[in-house]
């Protein structure tokens, strides 16, 4: 089973930078939509950015002009590169891949799971 292993992330001030990557074991991102997705204690998983099966990316808008996800396809790692960060940001970052779709924001859509890494922004 493919697995998916996430590093970076870390304390940073606000304004700050950071880089996520995620890992597969396979060549899973190749196949599969990917997405980002942040949690904070008591609220349910959210929505970051994702990339379909097809190539396009998107992104919510409180990411975008912030954070890109690009992914390499070599090393089979997609990366979340964070600018401009706010203390709003401080979270549990997960990666996930799931089934292909046009756009899939919701949790359910994916079935595979890194194991999250904490980002937090201090202000």
């Amino acid at each position: 089973q493919v697995q998916l292993v996430q590093s970076g992330g870390g304390l940073v001030q606000a304004g700050g930078s950071l880089r996520l990557a995620c890992a597969a074991s396979g060549r899973i991102f190749v196949t599969s939509n990917l997405g980002w997705f942040r949690q904070v204690p008591g609220k349910e998983r959210e929505f970051v950015a994702g990339r379909n099966w097809l190539g396009s990316i998107y992104y919510t808008d409180t990411a975008k002009g912030r954070f890109t996800l690009s992914r390499d396809n070599a090393k089979n790692t997609v990366y979340l590169q964070k600018n401009s960060l706010k203390p709003e940001d401080t979270a549990v970052y997960f990666c996930a891949a799931g089934r292909i779709g046009t756009i899939n924001s919701r949790p359910s859509d994916y079935d595979t799971w890194g194991q999250g890494t904490q980002v937090t922004v201090s202000s």
